[in-house]
């Protein structure tokens, strides 16, 4: 009696002694397939971040020339395919002047190409900046600046805001037949612009929008059959304007006589 017991409790320790099976084939060829993957992946990587064969530059070129960029660019060709960082290529080529934007992508099997577009500009800034159809500053010292571009002017750090005001008042004024070839905010905060027929125009520093509506209205109602006769234009009265004619004579138009102009 007292040995079947003791066969029992062998058993039992036996049975909670048991370990699972493990199926070493199955791991031995897992881990084979594992090596092979990571074997192919590694020969794959390395085979595609072959050195670069070359960088292809591409772009409509005006002021912006290949050498420039090669120059550049050139040291990147040291890189590899892969490895090679194309944020930084695209960083460098937007450093260049007159550059606005690239666009850099890999075409297999070695080259890296790179799209430039060149800045448009559209005002000139003070006596030799340029600024951008965005109203940006991008070259504050043009060697050249173009005869034919509008010339405007203000403190530092106004550039955005006077061409802003400026891309508005053309547009207006492109309707009627007419153009703006300078404006300038000078430092007390006042506005002024003159128009492609020698007419200068005065908005002044306060209500800039309203005197500009004004204006408009007095360019279509009165002054259209006569603006080669007209000097200036004030705006800077509170109910009115004030012209004044190349004969020499000043008329204040729907203002108080005597009345001086404002900001």
């Amino acid at each position: 009696m007292a040995s079947r017991r003791n066969r029992k409790r062998l058993k039992q320790r036996q049975r909670r002694l048991q370990l699972p099976q493990v199926n070493w084939q199955r791991v031995v060829t897992s881990c084979a397939a594992l090596a092979v993957v990571a074997a192919v992946y590694v020969s794959t990587v390395w085979l595609m971040n072959r050195p670069i064969d070359a960088v292809v530059i591409k772009g409509r070129f005006e002021r912006v020339s290949a050498m420039q960029l090669e120059e550049v660019l050139g040291g990147y060709v040291r890189d590899g395919f892969l490895s090679a960082d194309l944020g930084a290529i695209r960083a460098q080529a937007v450093e260049i002047p007159w550059v606005a934007s690239a666009n850099v992508r890999r075409r297999w099997p070695g080259t890296i190409e790179v799209v430039v577009a060149e800045q448009e500009p559209a005002a000139c800034w003070g006596d030799t900046g340029l600024l951008n159809t965005d109203g940006e500053l991008f070259l504050t010292e043009s060697s050249h600046v173009p005869a034919e571009l509008p010339r405007l002017s203000g403190p530092v750090g106004s550039e955005n805001r006077v061409a802003r005001l400026y891309f508005r008042v053309e547009e207006q004024l492109e309707q009627r037949g007419l153009a703006a070839v300078e404006m300038d905010l000078d430092a007390r905060g006042a506005w002024s612009f003159r128009l492609n027929n020698g007419v200068l125009v005065r908005l002044g520093a306060d209500a800039v929008e309203q005197r500009l509506t004004r204006f408009l209205a007095a360019l279509d109602h009165l002054l259209a059959n006569q603006p080669d006769q007209v000097e200036y234009i004030d705006m800077r009265y509170p109910n009115g304007f004030a012209i004044g004619w190349k004969q020499g004579r000043a008329v204040q138009t729907d203002a108080q006589p005597g009345a001086e102009p404002h900001a």
